[in-house]
């Protein structure tokens, strides 16, 4: 713990971004299950019209707060702040905050909104941006050419990183990882390095590090406290799915495989929750481009309606493609 840390009694709010399918949801769920004795506010933004990432999260004496259907450095970034506001007048405060972008979010605006907004300023104090680094996927990302004009989010999630949590170290052999690491250091030279396989990291290397620091942000870019507008490759976009019925495993299995081996370069990321047919329990699938796995999530609670919940983020995706190919896998679907 810094000296920062200890002598400023402001609230500690960290910003946890990366992109699609980095592990970010990963590290808050450590966060927020370790023994810390502390109340958390978590603030959730999901990038998609419908929302997964809240049934993803452990069940915590926390608070989360989520903010759907845009991305937080831009159409809801106002209710960012009053979120932030109504967390500091209530009665029983709360020892820190984690913002959790979604993975297409550039995190500089995000920053901006603590020193922007003078009542926030003097309550909230930024201690860290964390960025999660996917090892296999980074490379194709940071190389990725953007339309004239639009910023590419993973380059900024890593330029604007205190810390990089360089995760998912074991999907990558020894040559990669050092090629991955020059190419971090050569976007953001100063900022931590934590290796990590599934977000398993020292949580104080990523908590009370009092590591954001105003004046080395302004050192790198003069125009960070400038109101800039965020454009957004508008090529990459969401397709959410939600129907009831219970899915056929096996026909899943064949499609996932067959679409996720073909248009998986496209897709960045796809998730969702799942009634299984004969499965008591639901059915948490998760897939950064071809990679994808699956596991029993919680009992179906009585009276709840089992829902197929399923969102992809990607480029140039045909939403009644998927839609049409995901009902397929329903129980009776083509009898």
């Amino acid at each position: 713990m810094t000296a920062t840390a200890t002598t400023d009694t402001r609230v500690p709010v960290t910003v946890l971004t990366g992109f699609l399918g980095s592990g970010k949801t990963t590290l808050l769920n450590r966060i927020l299950t370790e023994q810390h004795g502390q109340r958390i506010a978590v603030i959730e933004n999901e990038y998609g019209e419908v929302g997964i990432d809240d049934a993803l999260v452990y069940d915590s004496d926390e608070e989360i707060f989520e903010m759907n259907n845009g991305c937080i450095c831009c159409t809801v970034r106002g209710d960012l702040i009053r979120i932030l506001g109504t967390l500091m007048k209530r009665p029983d405060p709360f020892d820190r905050i984690v913002i959790e972008t979604t993975g297409l979010a550039d995190p500089a605006p995000v920053a901006q909104t603590f020193f922007v907004d003078d009542e926030l300023r003097a309550q909230l104090r930024l201690d860290a941006i964390i960025t999660m680094v996917d090892a296999r996927h980074i490379l194709e990302h940071l190389d990725e050419v953007k339309p004239e004009g639009v910023e590419n989010e993973a380059v900024e999630q890593v330029a604007f990183a205190d810390r990089l949590v360089l995760n998912k170290t074991d999907l990558v052999d020894r040559d990669e990882l050092e090629t991955v690491v020059t190419r971090l250091r050569g976007v953001n030279a100063m900022a931590d390095i934590l290796p990590a396989q599934h977000a398993d990291v020292d949580l104080a290397g990523v908590l009370d590090v009092g590591a954001f620091a105003l004046d080395r942000v302004l050192e790198t870019d003069p125009t960070f406290l400038t109101q800039t507008d965020h454009q957004h490759d508008l090529t990459v976009g969401s397709v959410g799915i939600e129907t009831e019925g219970a899915i056929d495993v096996d026909k899943l299995n064949d499609w996932l495989g067959k679409m996720l081996g073909q248009r998986g370069q496209d897709i960045f990321r796809s998730k969702g929750i799942l009634n299984i047919n004969g499965m008591d329990n639901q059915y948490v699938f998760q897939a950064v481009h071809m990679l994808f796995d699956g596991d029993e999530g919680r009992p179906w609670a009585e009276g709840e309606p089992r829902l197929n919940r399923m969102v992809f983020i990607g480029r140039n995706l045909d939403r009644d493609e998927l839609t049409e190919e995901f009902n397929a896998c329903l129980v009776g679907a083509g009898q």
